[in-house]
Formats: structure tokens, C-alpha cells, sequence
């Protein structure tokens, strides 16, 4: 489902329908209200999300030295320790930022709303407040937009320019819909999308994942499954209220390009089926983050998407300490 016909929108034209590089710098403002990073002074409760033990930042090699009493005896290089026939061993630093890959979808089937935004606006603003709280911890930000066949990359570094890069690829993407573009039959992007990020991302990085609700495809599952082997995942996957139920208001009008959709919602056969094909796509996402032992923090277009972060990481936090 699309956005609805003109004459019957539930959106005020020129409000929540695009966004733009202001609006996504000035959300910069709002990311103290979201501790989606843990800081000295503050621990994020995304981090007791994780069953399995967070992988969190990786460490690279820093030098040889001769092994001391008390080293790791796993840590030996062997090569140098048979070339000077003295024990060595290898000496590792943290990084000092970790890399965080936000993909985030712009397709024709998130240009749709029935509230105060349409999907593709909510997955803009939240990826611009998980970009600028990445920064302020001083992580690398890259990242991907990707829909309707199109692909844009921006690799991770920590620079703020490198940041303006990718809001500035996801507006120009943004305003490319339109309501009258005949939808394409994009059911693989977002697989492709994650198939690229495995090849760019290693150990120890953060995939953030804003799609379509829609979006989870037997490929793109199973592409999901071989990424959260490697690294940590962070899935927010977007919907509308009515991706998951019809209202009762007679004979609902849908368009999208020259394609044309009349609903009876006073149907309670058609509603009741409506529902429950909505609550299995909850639930395959419920399952795949079970799965994966990742977070997921769904989203949708009827509230702010700072309030809903901040609701997510409050509830989340209320239940690590229980």
C-alpha cells in the first residue's frame, strides 16, 4: 500500500511528505535525549540487549615484545618466538573508533502515510539522530541509502563532512519519490544492500537497519542471519498504522502511478485478515532479532521519532534492571 489518492490523503501536503538537509543537521539538537551509546558517565541499555556477549569495539596489533610472566600464553607469535628462540608475544590496542554503517531505506512503498509523516521522512530523521549521536562518541559514520534499485555508499570515518555526505545522498534520495513513479518491483534492494555491507564491514562494527516493515524477504532474512554472525545489528524496521489495520470508513481509495486500489473496509472478513497478515510480519521480525540476539526498536509514522528511541530505550532499560 501506497500513499492514498489526493482527494482522500491523511497527510497535510507540505508537512511530513519530504524532508530536507536543515531539518536533519538541526535534529543534531535532540540526540542528549537518546543514549544509544554507553559513555563513562552514562551506560546505554541497548547494551544488555545482547544475549550473546557484544562484540563491541575491535583491537588491532601493536607490537612484539618479549613475553613476560602473566601474559596470555594465546597471544605468542610462534614465528618470532622460532626465529629468535626467545619467547614474544603480540601486544593489541582498542580501536579508537568504532564504525557505524546505517542502511537506510528511500523507496517508492516507504512514500506512504496515513499520519504525521510518511515512512520515508521517519527513516530520514532516524537515521540523522543515530548519525549525530555516533559522532558525539566519536565513532566513524558511513552508511548506505538504497531503494528502488538505486545504491549510494558513503564508507565510515569519523568526520563530521563524512556524516553530511550521507544525509546529503538520503535527501537527494527522498526527494526523488513520487507519488505519481509507478512502484518497481524492488523486492531484492534491501538483500543487495545487506550484501554489500558484509563485504565492507568487519568484526567489531555496527549495522544500524531502517526499512520497510515489508521488507523482510526470505533473501534479505537469510542476508540479515550471515551479517549478525560477524558483527552487531540494530534493527528498526518502519510501518504506518495502516500497514496493520483498516479503519471502518466505508470504501478506502489507494494510488500509486497508474495503479488503482479500492478497499470495503466495512468488511470484517477483510479486516480481520488484514490484521493478521501484519502480525506475522511483527513476528518474523520478533524472530529474527530472538535469533540474531539483537535489538529491535520498530518505528512508526504516527509519533516523533525521538519520542519513540527515548520510549524504546527507556523500556529497555527498565526491564536489564529487573
Amino acid at each position: 500500500m501506497h500513499r492514498r489518492d489526493p482527494g482522500t490523503a491523511l497527510v497535510e501536503p507540505a508537512e511530513g511528505i519530504y524532508t530536507n538537509l536543515a531539518e536533519l543537521i538541526d535534529l543534531r539538537k535532540r540526540i542528549h535525549e537518546l543514549p544509544l551509546f554507553s559513555t563513562p558517565q552514562r551506560r546505554s541499555p541497548l547494551l544488555g540487549l545482547h544475549h550473546s556477549r557484544l562484540r563491541g569495539r575491535g583491537v588491532d596489533f601493536d607490537q612484539v615484545r618479549i613475553y613476560q610472566p602473566g601474559d596470555d600464553v594465546r597471544t605468542i607469535d610462534w614465528r618470532v618466538t622460532a626465529r629468535t628462540q626467545e619467547p614474544h608475544t603480540k601486544l593489541y590496542h582498542e580501536e579508537r573508533e568504532r564504525p557505524i554503517y546505517i542502511l537506510v531505506e528511500q523507496s517508492q512503498r516507504l512514500f506512504f502515510g496515513s499520519s504525521r509523516q510518511f515512512k520515508s521522512v521517519l527513516a530520514a530523521h532516524a537515521a540523522a539522530l543515530i548519525g549525530w549521536a555516533t559522532l558525539e562518541h566519536n565513532d566513524r559514520i558511513g552508511g548506505q541509502v538504497f531503494g528502488d534499485g538505486r545504491f549510494l555508499e558513503i564508507k565510515p570515518r569519523r568526520s563530521k563532512h563524512s556524516l553530511l555526505q550521507l544525509l546529503d545522498r538520503l535527501v537527494q534520495a527522498n526527494h526523488r519519490l513520487d507519488s505519481g513513479t509507478q512502484p518497481i518491483n524492488d523486492t531484492e534492494s534491501f538483500a543487495q544492500a545487506l550484501r554489500r555491507a558484509r563485504e565492507v564491514l568487519r568484526p567489531g562494527s555496527l549495522a544500524v537497519i531502517l526499512c520497510d516493515e515489508r521488507a523482510l524477504s526470505d533473501t534479505a532474512e537469510r542476508q540479515l542471519w550471515l551479517l549478525g554472525r560477524h558483527i552487531d545489528l540494530l534493527l528498526l524496521p518502519l510501518s504506518d498504522p495502516l500497514d496493520h489495520a483498516l479503519p471502518i470508513t466505508g470504501l478506502l481509495r489507494f494510488a500509486q502511478g497508474n495503479a488503482r486500489l479500492e478497499l470495503d473496509s466495512s468488511d470484517s472478513q477483510l479486516r480481520q485478515a488484514y490484521r493478521e497478515q501484519a502480525e506475522r510480519r511483527r513476528l518474523r521480525w520478533e524472530r529474527l532479532a530472538l535469533r540474531l540476539s539483537t535489538p529491535l526498536l520498530p518505528l512508526d509514522t504516527h509519533r516523533d521519532a525521538v519520542e519513540q528511541l527515548h520510549d524504546h530505550l527507556t523500556l529497555h532499560q527498565a526491564r536489564s534492571r529487573q
